[in-house]
């Protein structure tokens, strides 16, 4: 299924491709993973260690960089001449990151034989690695067939889409490795984690229904998610944490937090599409990629607050319908958000397809990061109210600018900061 889903990013970046293609990039994939497992059983057990530890950090940092790589072309000023095709370095890179975890599975048949029929252990493995690269020839074949299908019609935002795909997949390769993913077996916290991504995504499916989002709709839905997000950053993040008595944990998160966002909004190139400003440094990046940008920046602490919201959940400081509350406020003000990316940039003369898309790749950042959150919090679990203050701080910051006009409310919004956070702690402290 790895190489299946690497195959469809593969066919996304690929102009035009017939059977032959198909085959080439079947072959790729079919014969690695089927010689990954035999490499690995004639090994034997010699280098297992060394493989278990390298393996799933190659894949990862080979995935990335492939993704990486999409993304840049994807959202790149220059339009693309030539069509990527199916050059050895990458197909090479492509196919060993995907297979490179199976010359452990080949490790396996030396302790566990394989036993298909009655001949020898030998016949039996390479029996085995033949119907593996057979199975991988095929969905391989059939991936990038579906790549190619949807990326004709989409364009660049399904190249975007397959790049961040390929780094989703080199991490959730490592995460295994590392054994810190468990707690996605948690039905309640898969669900939560994914909730906010869906109110993304219904947002910028608005795209194909709505031409354009008049004034005064905007500054209600601007309302509406700037009551959300404050709430939510009084009493489901910073409330908690003055009620433990960490009052000065919650002054400091909170000032912190607030400095946090303010630097991610310097150095990070964006445009608030609705009042025509740009922050950031200078950059050739296109409006379209800039306006994706500002919502990015905007989910980054949203997805923070789902995470450590989660990760409260798992360690038994909040309760599983305080974290649902939380997200699916998130998930309501994340419609409007998904809206504000795919209007605009469909406004800006891009097609529907990739509008839908680039809403859709803003609110992705959410669910990674939730995940990071509750991995980090889960291995230090004294940070977890820090964690909850500073996503406050940060949350604040956002309606603040929103509520205030951008870049020119940035001596305002840092001395509200300031001064809200001096009187909870007198407040508090000396009340």
């Amino acid at each position: 299924m790895d190489a299946f889903a690497v195959t469809i990013c593969k066919g996304l970046s690929m102009k035009k491709i017939t059977a032959k293609e198909g085959i080439i990039c079947g072959l790729w994939f079919g014969v690695f993973q089927g010689m990954m497992p035999m490499i690995g059983y004639f090994m034997g057990t010699r280098f297992q260690n060394l493989i278990n530890k390298v393996a799933p950090w190659l894949a990862f940092i080979l995935l990335t960089i492939i993704g990486v790589n999409m993304l840049r072309e994807a959202f790149s000023q220059e339009e693309e001449d030539t069509d990527p095709g199916l050059d050895v370095k990458t197909m090479f890179f492509m196919a060993v990151a995907t297979s490179i975890d199976a010359l452990a599975v080949g490790i396996t048949f030396v302790a566990v034989p394989v036993k298909l029929f009655n001949a020898t252990q030998l016949i039996n493995t390479i029996t085995a690695c033949i119907i593996i690269a057979a199975i991988t020839f095929i969905t391989s074949f059939i991936g990038v067939k579906i790549g190619n299908v949807f990326g004709m019609r989409y364009k660049s935002g399904a190249e975007a889409a397959g790049g961040f795909v390929l780094i989703f997949i080199g991490l959730k390769i490592l995460l295994e490795h590392l054994g810190v993913i468990e707690f996605m077996s948690d039905a309640d916290v898969l669900f939560g984690l994914l909730i906010p991504l869906a109110g993304t995504i219904f947002g910028a499916a608005s795209v194909f229904v709505v031409k354009s989002i008049k004034t005064s709709v905007k500054q209600v839905l601007t309302g509406m998610t700037g009551g959300i997000m404050l709430s939510c950053s009084m009493w489901g993040l910073l409330y908690p944490t003055i009620s433990t008595s960490k009052v000065y944990t919650a002054f400091l998160g909170f000032l912190i937090g607030i400095l946090s966002q303010f630097m991610l909004d310097k150095l990070v190139p964006h445009t608030h599409v609705y009042d025509g400003t740009d922050e950031g440094p200078h950059n050739k990046l296109k409006r379209t990629t800039k306006v994706m940008l500002t919502e990015i920046i905007h989910h980054v602490p949203e997805g923070i607050a789902v995470g450590v919201m989660y990760a409260g959940f798992l360690t038994n400081e909040i309760s599983l319908m305080t974290a649902i509350a939380m997200t699916i406020g998130i998930a309501i003000q994340n419609v409007p958000e998904g809206a504000f990316v795919s209007s605009p940039v469909n406004e800006d003369g891009e097609e529907k397809g990739k509008s839908f898309l680039m809403g859709v790749i803003s609110g992705i950042v959410e669910p990674l990061l939730g995940i990071v959150t509750i991995i980090i919090v889960g291995l230090f679990p004294g940070i977890i109210f820090f964690v909850m203050s500073l996503t406050a701080g940060a949350m604040t910051f956002l309606v603040l600018e929103e509520s205030t006009g951008g870049k020119h409310s940035d001596e305002g919004t840092l001395s509200f900061a300031v001064f809200f956070a001096l009187m909870m702690l007198m407040i508090f402290k000396l009340g």
